[in-house]
């Protein structure tokens, strides 16, 4: 009875093993040659789109995450590599605001107001995908984020009919981004599942037209 206990957990664990590692592979292979390191190289879009996260760490410390986002898209936008940004993030409760934050730290690095248009919806990637393309009627769009980030929203942004290509901010160093690399190791099968059941986000509401 344990020894076939014993053999139960292990083929469990290998089922696991393998569904994250094909997950992966799938998604980092659709993202291939479509993220980006160098401003000089990546090509412009009018839109770009920053995925928003919170500028806190639990703990009370600033975010390296958010911080190296907005350092991001300022890099874009004043080399000439956007004229628009769309901050897509959550905005759950009147004291979490992910879009105005961003927003207010955009500003002051440089970016005019009426150049900012603000998602308070995209309470995951793929809403945020989904609405890019339904909601601001974008047909292609360069995502802001840290690279393991930017290959997920590539693949969603594709299954949804949306072209994406990623610039890579900053990202932390194993050793302090550990927990964040482990978690979306499963967020990418999370992708697939939605997909299967054709998750849809959380609201949709009126067209915006980004100008």
């Amino acid at each position: 009875m344990i020894k076939k206990i014993g053999i139960a957990i292990l083929i469990g664990i290998l089922s696991t093993y393998v569904i994250l590692l094909s997950c992966n592979k799938v998604i980092k292979k659709a993202a291939e040659n479509r993220t980006y390191w160098s401003v000089e190289n990546i090509p412009k879009n009018r839109v770009g789109l920053v995925l928003g996260t919170s500028n806190r760490l639990v703990g009370g410390g600033p975010n390296p995450y958010y911080t190296n986002r907005i350092k991001a898209t300022l890099e874009l936008y004043k080399a000439g590599k956007i004229d628009y940004v769309l901050v897509s993030g959550d905005n759950s409760t009147q004291y979490y605001n992910e879009p105005t934050v961003f927003k207010k730290d955009l500003v002051k690095g440089g970016i005019p107001s009426e150049k900012i248009f603000l998602d308070y919806a995209g309470f995951r990637t793929l809403d945020s995908m989904v609405r890019a393309k339904f909601i601001f009627g974008l047909d292609s769009v360069t995502i802001i984020s840290q690279k393991f980030h930017n290959e997920r929203a590539i693949y969603i942004a594709e299954q949804k009919g949306l072209f994406a290509i990623g610039y890579n901010a900053e990202d932390l160093s194993i050793k302090h981004g550990l927990k964040v690399q482990i978690r979306e190791y499963f967020a990418r099968v999370k992708v697939f599942i939605d997909l299967a059941l054709n998750t849809q986000p959380k609201f949709f509401g009126d067209k915006i037209e980004i100008k």
